[in-house]
């Protein structure tokens, strides 16, 4: 009886090595950070971590801006150190970050800007459509976390509102 469970599972991580490989190539595709597979019975999540990776998928410029390697390396400095931060506003999405709402337009904020409650801080594109992401709470911008453009994770932080 203890046998029969092993080879059971054997077949059907075979076949789930198939559908794990299916869902990676739709995550290529797509150009999503992790998706989900549940029938009920079975469940599989594929997941790949966004690191220089990010910088592949990103248009021309970044790869310039990947030569600069010591710009990034102090963004993400800040960026675990801004997660702690309680004033730390984070991504509610993967998609892109814009500063402004077109690209010949001013940022919505900078850097010592006095922000309301409900004011939007940035624009995120997930799957062509712009969300945009207000702020928590009013005070004052200490920080910008990322870049026009830049690619951004779930839960990632933004900026931090003093």
């Amino acid at each position: 009886m203890s046998k029969e469970p092993k080879g059971s599972a054997t077949s059907s991580a075979e076949i789930n090595s198939e559908l794990v490989r299916q869902l990676a190539n739709i995550l290529d595709e797509t150009e999503l950070s992790e998706i989900e597979y549940d029938t009920g019975t079975l469940r599989i999540r594929v997941a790949r971590h966004v690191g220089q990776t990010s910088v592949a998928l990103s248009p021309p410029p970044p790869p310039q801006a990947a030569a600069a390697s010591p710009v990034p390396s102090d963004s993400n400095a800040k960026a675990v150190d801004a997660s702690a931060n309680p004033g730390a506003v984070k991504a509610p999405m993967v998609g892109v970050a814009y500063l402004a709402s077109e690209p010949d337009s001013p940022p919505f904020i900078k850097p010592g800007d006095t922000v309301t409650e409900g004011q939007t801080l940035l624009l995120i594109e997930a799957m062509k459509t712009f969300n945009p992401v207000p702020a928590p709470k009013a005070g004052t911008l200490a920080a910008i976390l990322v870049t026009d453009g830049q690619p951004v994770e779930f839960d990632q932080p933004l900026v931090v509102i003093e």
